[in-house]
């Protein structure tokens, strides 16, 4: 019993502002398609540290994404306005148009979000100066 109690205060204590903004990025399409997407995994001190070198904090990856299996990833951030998720779609002549949608969401609220027929892009403010 009292090991259910802690992994209770646990999840609570995770979960608590102080430490963070839950940011959600999603990537959807109405089709079967590839994409490559970079995104923010980790906050960074500052933006001269993430030029000198973005690798500890932001993952690139080349993913499947379908109407059934939407693209997904959660992290959290002491400052959600760093959020950023990029997408390039790999799709190649013969194929439609994924219009894909991506979008930002902080603490549960959408933040931002993008319909693109190939190459939407969802960041918030610190990207924009």
């Amino acid at each position: 019993m009292a090991a259910a109690g802690v992994a209770g205060t646990s999840a609570v204590a995770s979960a608590d502002p102080a430490t963070g903004h839950q940011v959600t990025y999603t990537l959807a399409t109405g089709g079967s398609y590839d994409f490559t997407i970079t995104y923010l995994t980790a906050q960074p001190p500052s933006k001269d540290a993430f030029n000198a070198d973005s690798t500890p904090f932001m993952k690139r990856e080349t993913i499947t994404v379908s109407p059934d299996a939407p693209w997904v990833f959660q992290t959290t951030l002491a400052d959600p306005q760093w959020a950023f998720l990029q997408v390039a779609s790999t799709t190649h002549g013969g194929q439609g148009a994924p219009n894909a949608h991506c979008e930002v969401s902080i603490d549960g609220q959408v933040a931002t979000s993008q319909d693109a027929p190939y190459s939407p892009q969802c960041y918030l403010s610190k990207w924009t100066s």
